[in-house]
């Protein structure tokens, strides 16, 4: 148990010295190089678009920003900006115009005690609670939740197909994921609250294939993976279920500067949404991740001209 809290207490300090960088405009927060910085507003004339430090994100961004360039409408990107909790305040700082979000986990975020947990309820309290100058343009179908993923071996070791059944067993495994699950809402507190599972240390990975081939080597033997990554068809990894809810729905849904949100612009993004289905996601992904690892312009460049956009 000391071993265990040592760990989580590393991890959480170093979350704590990542933020305060991020506060302070500190090299390691990459919204302090170049333009936009941390504290200046994006150009008037241009939508300048973030994503997230997994290439699901990042492919979400190249998709909205191919499909607004498309047609003529001024736009750049700085991808890979790190985790919400480094790129959000940017954005409610002006520096960005728009993301690619997921509104279960930016309503917890936004508020932790939200109780919405599906599709259309999470939807409909994150347009309350946004800060007052973004809004959420449509949601997608598509859905990318966290899940609480081990190996076969695992799950059958402990017959668990679910949280609930890995809850006892808990104590005796590592869980793997990125340094924010350790105070987000529906993370550890989360697991804690509502299934008693209390793992028995964490380590710290980044998202993606650092997470999956920690998971694979036993390493860690559970991990936050999100639903459509490919490493749970590749590896045969289980998402076990979540019957009590720590996760909300995660909908794909674009946050916008509203002052940015033109008519035009609505139109060109709420299209993109209209054709993201879970399926869809998860092919995207499986593509991002073949063999000849294909640059996310190649892969969004494809599907919009597949889908006629």
């Amino acid at each position: 148990m000391k071993n265990s809290m040592k760990a989580i207490a590393g991890v959480a300090a170093g979350l704590a010295a990542m933020l305060t960088l991020a506060a302070c405009g500190g090299s390691s927060n990459p919204l302090s190089s170049g333009s936009p910085s941390s504290g200046s507003p994006s150009p008037s004339d241009t939508i300048v678009i973030g994503s997230a430090n997994f290439p699901e994100s990042q492919l979400l961004g190249q998709i909205y920003w191919q499909a607004l360039t498309d047609k003529g409408v001024k736009a750049s990107q700085k991808a890979n900006l790190g985790s919400r909790e480094i790129y959000f305040p940017a954005m409610k700082q002006g520096a960005l115009d728009l993301l690619p979000e997921y509104t279960g986990s930016l309503l917890q975020y936004l508020n932790k005690t939200a109780p919405q947990v599906t599709s259309d309820d999470v939807y409909k309290a994150l347009g309350t609670t946004l800060p007052s100058n973004l809004i959420e343009l449509n949601q997608a179908t598509a859905q990318d939740a966290d899940a609480v993923v081990v190996t076969k071996a695992t799950a059958d070791q402990y017959h668990a197909k679910s949280i609930t059944d890995l809850a006892p067993h808990c104590g005796d495994l590592v869980f793997g994921g990125p340094p924010e699950f350790i105070t987000r809402v529906d993370g550890i507190p989360g697991l804690k609250k509502n299934y008693n599972c209390t793992f028995k240390s964490f380590t710290q990975l980044s998202p993606g294939v650092v997470t999956a081939t920690a998971l694979k080597n036993g390493d860690v033997q559970a991990a936050d993976i999100f639903t459509t990554d490919p490493s749970i068809a590749q590896y045969g990894f289980v998402a076990l279920t979540d019957p009590n809810n720590d996760f909300a729905a995660q909908n794909v849904v674009p946050v916008i500067n509203k002052a940015k949100a033109t008519d035009q612009v609505k139109q060109i993004l709420n299209a993109v949404q209209a054709k993201l289905d879970t399926k869809t996601l998860a092919d995207l992904d499986a593509q991002l991740n073949a063999p000849s690892k294909p640059d996310v312009s190649t892969v969004a460049r494809q599907w919009l001209t597949k889908v006629g956009l």
